[in-house]
């Protein structure tokens, strides 16, 4: 692959990245409420559910939902429910101050599996490495090495964009006291969930 080439990838990918969507949301909501032990497994989870919808894609899948408006719908909903499910969960939770145990709050396996359930069912990340990663690999070229480059690079820049959002969003957390803030910004973080929800729930299969 030619420097130029992954160059512009790179840049492709850290724009798409940043901009803020249902896994980046559900990210800075957890780790604001769970503060810096959430990064960790929030990334982690970030990055695993990335690797899974890619594998997904690069079998077929994204190609088939693309085709099947039944499978689109499936990942659809079942993502949306999910997302409206932890918005309400966080809407309603308690903060109490900082003097609660984190292990009291969620295990690190439950932040894991909250953000690559999110991540991984997301229909739209399926079919988006359908769709972008071809455009960036020489036919002449062979396609397995370029791949599992361009999907490393990926990977290693979702991980780290997930982790920077969690990072500031923990020191936010760290640094607010008063449990009626707190509770103001669960609030704020579970309408932004439910919000994504929705969003997600109104999509519609691309042409």
């Amino acid at each position: 692959m030619h420097a130029e080439l992954w160059i512009a990838y790179l840049l492709a990918v850290t724009i798409i990245l940043i901009i803020p969507g249902p896994t980046i949301i559900l990210v800075v909501s957890q780790a604001v409420t769970y503060g810096r032990k959430s990064v960790v497994p929030l990334a982690a989870g970030v990055v695993l559910g990335d690797f899974t919808a890619m594998t997904l894609s690069l079998l077929g899948l994204g190609a088939v939902m693309s085709a099947s408006a039944a499978l689109f719908t499936l990942f659809k909903w079942i993502g949306a429910l999910y997302l409206l499910y932890l918005g309400i969960r966080l809407w309603r939770e308690n903060p109490q101050g900082e003097s609660i145990p984190y292990h009291e709050h969620i295990s690190s396996g439950g932040l894991f599996r909250r953000s690559f359930v999110v991540t991984a069912l997301n229909p739209k990340s399926i079919a988006f490495f359908v769709a972008f990663l071809p455009q960036f690999i020489d036919p002449c070229k062979p396609v397995f090495g370029q791949t599992l480059m361009l999907g490393g690079t990926f990977l290693v820049l979702a991980a780290v964009n997930a982790a920077l959002y969690a990072l500031f969003a923990s020191r936010m957390r760290e640094a607010i006291r008063k449990t009626a803030v707190r509770k103001w910004l669960n609030r704020c973080g579970g309408t932004a969930l439910m919000g994504a929800g929705l969003i997600t729930a109104g999509m519609q299969r691309s042409a």
